[in-house]
């Protein structure tokens, strides 16, 4: 593919969600620590299988006990969410071609879901964040795969 083909979009909306698309592929989402809604809104579209979404509620609200159904799903991707607790890290993001097309510095507080493709981690300031991915968890051996990028 050639340099004048590829995209990159970084979408903002109303500063609470950041999307990253290349070349029409959607890499990730990030939900910044200033983010605010009024009410409860979920990002990702339906059909995602990991859904990125901010709760809110006024005081006094009271959701009544539930659960939530269990039936079969059938999940064709691993993706994977981070919310840095503590210090600063930058995601790198990479093309299907192994070449790095975006950096992405999250802070405390800042979350982000990855969706498709490679991606590393560069830590900045000593950090912790929680993490979050479908399970179950196969081991390292099977369920991470290093790759060799293109510089």
């Amino acid at each position: 593919m050639d340099a004048a083909s590829e995209l990159i979009f970084i979408t903002k909306v109303k500063k609470m969600i950041e999307t990253i698309e290349y070349n029409g592929t959607r890499y990730a989402e990030i939900i910044r620590a200033e983010s605010e809604v009024n009410k409860t809104t979920f990002f990702s579209p339906p059909e995602s299988s990991f859904q990125f979404g901010l709760l809110a509620h006024e005081a006094g609200f009271f959701e009544p006990p539930h659960y939530h159904r269990a039936f079969t799903r059938e999940i064709n991707d691993l993706q994977q969410m981070f919310i840095v607790q503590k210090g600063m890290v930058a995601v790198q993001l990479y093309a299907d071609d192994g070449k790095m097309f975006h950096e992405v510095v999250l802070k405390v507080g800042d979350a982000i879901v990855l969706i498709h493709g490679v991606h590393s981690l560069r830590v900045i300031e000593d950090m912790q964040c929680i993490s979050v991915k479908q399970g179950p968890f196969l081991g390292t051996d099977y369920d991470k795969v290093n790759v060799e990028i293109n510089k």
